[in-house]
């Protein structure tokens, strides 16, 4: 499994956290940045991490800012992008079951190092369950 991860300057602890415990089970991490806490503008991490799922280059993406919002809402610009911003492992597992959602952002000021690895493998273990939920998802586009 291949992975593209990126985070502005709020997100680099959880972003680190992730690269270290996900590479340790097997992944390969492409780190988009940032690396310390100077301030960055996250549209320029969000958009490395989506270029690289539109093209089918990683299984999927990672994106973490303060309230991830910001990178959602950067991630969503892409048309071949479907973020759900995370904040439960359970809301993570739907996203992928009911969304098929390609990239997720997380809220590093809100959640420990533990909470955003237990919401990011909740995402990996789920299954998109395809049915009732394609149509709905074939309507998202403009």
């Amino acid at each position: 499994m291949k992975v593209a991860i990126g985070c502005d300057h709020a997100g680099y602890e959880l972003k680190d956290h992730l690269i270290a415990v996900l590479k340790e089970g097997g992944v390969e991490i492409n780190d988009h940045g940032t690396n310390g806490p100077d301030s960055v503008d996250y549209p320029d991490f969000g958009h490395a991490v989506c270029s690289e799922v539109e093209a089918g280059e990683v299984d999927f993406g990672i994106l973490i800012c303060g309230t991830a919002n910001g990178m959602a809402m950067t991630a969503n610009k892409h048309a071949g992008i479907r973020c759900g911003l995370c904040w439960t492992p359970e809301i993570a597992s739907l996203t992928k079951q009911h969304n098929n959602a390609n990239v997720i952002a997380l809220p590093a000021r809100f959640l420990s190092l533990d909470e955003g690895l237990n919401i990011t493998k909740a995402y990996m273990e789920a299954t998109y369950e395809g049915g009732r939920h394609q149509k709905r998802i074939d309507k998202i586009a403009c």
